[in-house]
């Protein structure tokens, strides 16, 4: 049997397997927003090697500050959460048990691959250091790039962990449930950028995160509590492209949406109101294509990779880091390699990492052929064996923050 009657079989399995009630178009928004996440870190994050072999962060963004749109295109949170709304309200419905128990079930499949990737890191940092000889620069860059997307997780559970009361406001308001949490970082923003900066204490900036990601959130919640309709949906993204703009050309905002190395402002770390402008556009443009990516997804062969996506989307998110650590620890004892292991400021380097995106993928499928395990439930593991992995990554933790 050839690849392509193999791949063909497979997808119509996975065809013939699917729910008629699955709703397809949310599933495919959910993996294209998952696979912008290892695509915009593999894009925009680059490593430059210092004289003593080791490896240091750094981004094309300071070299090619017109290489910002790029990062609107990938950064898709907002689709993430509006999607993660819209699935938990239908899940939140059809819970047979408790509101505690159904949260209880929804968390610890949040936790367990965080918990995995986190101490299988605290177990490999002595063996790189003392056995193979990796710089310590090299293990706290890598430390701080894996803990990178795991913020996301943390916030994530915390929204999650808010959809009883999301709900509530979704039936009571509807879609302007989430008009205040848009008010919120406006007023926010307005302290810490506005006429009274100076005055303002750094740690302000926190109070945006909370509300900044749980728009998008609350948004999909009234979505799938069937509050949002199509004139909302207008008004979302005609309204959100339309404060992006305001935002960019007469307010100064950063037109990166993720930090550049030696800016003094970042839209995404907390989320200013930029990132909540193109959350309202993103989650206005899902709503009114809704349909269309449905009738798309009723092919096999492109709902087959969505469902495969979706079914390892913690792996990809906790592991994609060190699919591209995989390839770049190595090759620092090589010295300078082109896209990879280089200064990221020339359009060479920008092609060379291009041509390198394939085998960041290849690494982390054979990855997450062993990884994905931690997405189950840990049946295997007894409390011993649970509680050494929680001491391990919580060593991990401290080690990547810095704090030790």
């Amino acid at each position: 049997m050839n690849a392509l009657s193999l791949m063909s079989r497979t997808a119509r399995r996975i065809e013939d397997a699917t729910p008629a009630h699955r709703d397809r178009a949310v599933d495919g928004l959910r993996a294209l927003a998952l696979l912008a996440v290892p695509t915009g870190h593999w894009l925009l994050g680059g490593f430059t090697r210092s004289p003593d072999g080791a490896l240091h962060n750094a981004s094309p963004l300071g070299a090619f500050p017109g290489f910002a749109p790029v990062s609107w295109v990938l950064q898709m949170l907002g689709i993430f959460f509006l999607v993660g709304g819209y699935a938990s309200v239908l899940s939140y419905r059809r819970r047979k048990g408790s509101t505690r128990a159904w949260l209880g079930g929804r968390l610890a499949r949040l936790g367990r691959p965080v918990l995995g990737v986190t101490a299988v890191w605290a177990a490999l940092l002595p063996l790189l250091h003392f056995g193979l000889g990796v710089p310590v620069d090299t293990l706290r860059t890598a430390s701080t790039l894996v803990v990178q997307p795991l913020w996301f997780v943390g916030v994530y559970t915390v929204v999650t962990a808010l959809t009883p009361y999301c709900v509530r406001a979704a039936r009571r308001l509807g879609v302007w449930a989430a008009a205040p949490l848009l008010g919120s970082v406006a007023v926010v923003d307005l302290l810490r950028y506005g006429p009274y900066a100076d005055a303002v204490p750094s740690w302000l900036s926190l109070l945006n995160v909370l509300p900044g990601w749980l728009f998008a959130y609350q948004l999909g919640v009234s979505w799938g509590e069937g509050r949002v309709t199509r004139r909302h949906a207008w008004a979302l993204l005609l309204g959100g492209a339309a404060l992006f703009a305001a935002l960019l050309l007469l307010f100064g905002y950063p037109a990166s949406m993720v930090g550049v190395p030696g800016e003094a402002r970042t839209n995404s770390h907390p989320p200013s109101l930029l990132v909540l402008a193109l959350a309202a556009a993103q989650s206005g443009a899902a709503v009114l294509l809704r349909d269309r990516i449905g009738a798309l997804l009723r092919r096999p062969a492109l709902w087959a990779p969505v469902v495969v996506v979706n079914l390892s989307a913690m792996t990809v998110l906790c592991w994609h880091q060190t699919a591209m650590l995989a390839a770049a620890v190595p090759a620092a004892y090589a010295g300078e390699v082109p896209g990879l292991v280089s200064a990221p400021d020339s359009a060479g380097w920008i092609l060379a990492r291009l041509a390198w995106m394939p085998v960041f993928a290849g690494l982390l499928v054979l990855i997450g052929r062993y990884a994905r395990r931690f997405e189950s439930p840990w049946t295997g593991a007894g409390p011993a064996r649970r509680a050494l992995a929680g001491v391990l990554a919580a060593g991990f933790g401290v080690f990547a923050l810095g704090l030790g």
